[in-house]
């Protein structure tokens, strides 16, 4: 489990130049001026833990879903489909400017941005914290890479401990944003723009070195078989 908290870890900690540059406007248009010092930094926090559990909520729905690709046997196939997967759609995204955004999904985000807007417009104490699961459900194609990656684990606690260690590792710029209002300069987002695609496409070929079954450590490792029916004699 802890293999795969590290890795989640360290694509939060990575994504989170991302997160700066796309909530980061959320991040400081939050209604925290005419809290206390002590209450802003509850609010800040509330906020950022928001997103936290919606990611790990997530981790325990994709990492159910998962189990299940795994106890069918389909793990392996199904790691190198979704590498696949996301290889096409961040090339579509990025070089040809096509986004593949179903209506359902669009529909499912403007519903999260109207509740988004109420719970700005009234903000309690309770409200920052809602406000940051709502946040958590806003498309994001690295909050999708992680998804990705914690269906494609075969233990349960491990694609909730990947999905939560992804949340943590966006907290220290989140909350440095938050806190002190400082901005990146325009020339660091678009390098970091610019690496964006090549992170995506990195774990988009670990998921498939992944299901190649290689024997590689920590890379391709050697998928366990699933569990197999007992056999009756009765």
């Amino acid at each position: 489990m802890w293999q795969a908290a590290i890795a989640g870890i360290l694509l939060g900690l990575v994504s989170s130049f991302h997160c700066v540059g796309m909530c980061g406007p959320l991040a400081l248009a939050l209604p925290v001026h005419h809290l206390q010092k002590m209450q802003q930094a509850l609010a800040v926090f509330l906020y950022n833990l928001g997103r936290v559990l919606t990611y790990s909520l997530l981790g325990a729905l994709f990492g159910w879903l998962g189990r299940g690709i795994y106890i069918a046997g389909f793990q392996q196939w199904f790691s190198i489909t979704m590498g696949i997967v996301i290889l096409l759609l961040a090339f579509l995204y990025y070089f040809l400017n096509h986004a593949f955004t179903p209506a359902w999904l669009r529909a499912f985000h403007s519903v999260i941005q109207n509740i988004m807007s109420r719970l700005l417009q009234s903000p309690r104490l309770y409200h920052y914290l809602l406000l940051g699961m709502a946040n958590g459900l806003l498309p994001c194609g690295l909050v999708y890479l992680a998804i990705a990656g914690s269906l494609g684990t075969t233990v349960w606690g491990e694609s909730v401990a990947f999905m939560a260690a992804f949340g943590t590792g966006t907290l220290p710029a989140m909350m440095i944003l938050s806190f002190f209002g400082v901005h990146i300069k325009l020339s660091v987002r678009q390098q970091i723009k610019k690496a964006i695609p090549f992170i995506i496409a990195g774990m988009a070929v670990l998921l498939i070195l992944r299901g190649l079954n290689l024997g590689i450590p920590f890379v391709s490792p050697v998928m366990a078989e699933a569990p197999q029916p007992a056999i009756s004699c009765h």
